[in-house]
């Protein structure tokens, strides 16, 4: 229309950019403004006073006990003279390279199982050999120092009950799962069995009966290593709960799926193999990472029955007098730890959801 003014007009400034966004998220109605308004005056209240704790007034460096009893901030001179503790356990200190190049070694092959181009069956096979040669660093032999499995600790041991832990348990699992689904009566019945008899005690029972009951229905002279034992016991835990889990992606396929396969004239093991379960556990990489978590962090039991974690590790750390009074920086050690483990877990497992299309996370 003549006279008319068609000038692009940006839109005001209050809806879009930083202004928008916190007028739309944060300050949308009185309610939220004033939930805003609290939450900035707790992050006021408690952030600086726990970063000048943590880090501004922190005692660094080494120094002896007596300096850190009269700072005012976290005593980290306590990890500098006990991290080889911490992280080694017990493991005589002049072969302490040994578990550190171990935990190198499984940490490169996680690195290298984490990029898909290397998913082949070559891969298996560098986890059989990079776990022998796990095995033969802590255990030694073959030209090493022989060392007993009582001396194994701190971070190696966590990492090679949780790394077996996943390892056994997933196929395990597999099978109970495809046997609690199975139209044989005998083999969905030993499957229920199994499954409802594990989910309903607590692992911290089965780390108990492990320890102390293996070994009475072992023949004499037979002697089960207490490493052994808590592995089995938590293989045994995870893979009846992460069963159902896989169950729970099995169920989540429509049945046109097994009706197709059955129609290209797959018998049942190409049928999974090729059709079933590569959907099935695409579905279910949210769950199964979760379990895999709490498996993590739950190696942290096998202190109950004298196995020296990371945790316990730890508080053997504290055994020494004069560095008692600083456990809080102890546990905030090993806590930071577990969480780096757990929180690449969660992004990995989310980049596997992406990558592979689950329709989760576009």
């Amino acid at each position: 229309m003549a006279g008319s003014d068609t000038t692009e007009r940006r839109p005001p400034v209050v809806t879009v950019g930083v202004l928008g966004w916190l007028r739309a998220n944060l300050f949308n109605g009185w309610f939220n403004s004033l939930l805003t308004l609290l939450a900035l005056w707790l992050l006021i209240e408690t952030v600086p006073p726990v970063l000048d704790w943590l880090l501004f007034s922190a005692v660094w460096g080494d120094v002896a006990p007596s300096v850190c009893k009269g700072a005012d901030g976290a005593c980290w001179a306590f990890i500098r003279e006990k991290y080889r503790l911490i992280l080694f356990g017990r493991f005589p200190f002049e072969a302490q390279w040994r578990p550190l190049l171990a935990v190198i070694l499984v940490l490169g092959l996680v690195g290298v199982s984490t990029n898909r181009r290397f998913w082949t069956k070559w891969l298996g096979l560098a986890w059989l050999i990079g776990m022998v040669v796990y095995l033969w660093l802590l255990g030694g032999g073959f030209g090493l120092q022989p060392v007993r499995t009582d001396l194994w600790g701190g971070l190696p041991l966590t990492l090679l009950l949780a790394i077996v832990g996943i390892i056994v348990a997933f196929p395990l699992s597999l099978l109970l799962a495809l046997g609690r689904r199975s139209n044989m009566p005998i083999i969905k019945a030993l499957c229920v069995g199994y499954i409802e008899l594990i989910r309903g005690v607590p692992l911290i029972t089965l780390l108990f009966m492990a320890s102390f009951m293996i070994p009475l229905f072992t023949p004499t002279g037979v002697n089960v290593d207490a490493v052994l034992r808590a592995q089995i016991a938590i293989i045994v835990f995870v893979s009846a709960y992460l069963s159902e889990v896989i169950r729970g992606g099995l169920q989540a396929l429509p049945r046109g799926q097994y009706e197709a396969a059955a129609a290209l004239g797959l018998t049942y093991w190409q049928m999974q193999r090729k059709v079933i379960l590569p959907q099935a556990l695409k579905i279910s990489i949210p769950p199964i990472v979760n379990t895999y978590i709490a498996m993590f962090k739950d190696t942290s039991l096998v202190a109950i029955i004298s196995l020296t974690d990371l945790l316990l590790a730890t508080r053997q750390a504290f055994a020494d007098p004069e560095w008692r009074p600083f456990f809080v920086e102890g546990y905030i050690f090993i806590a930071l730890i577990y969480w780096a483990f757990c929180f690449f877990m969660s992004k990995y497992s989310q980049h596997l959801e992406r990558v592979m299309a689950t329709g989760l996370n576009k």
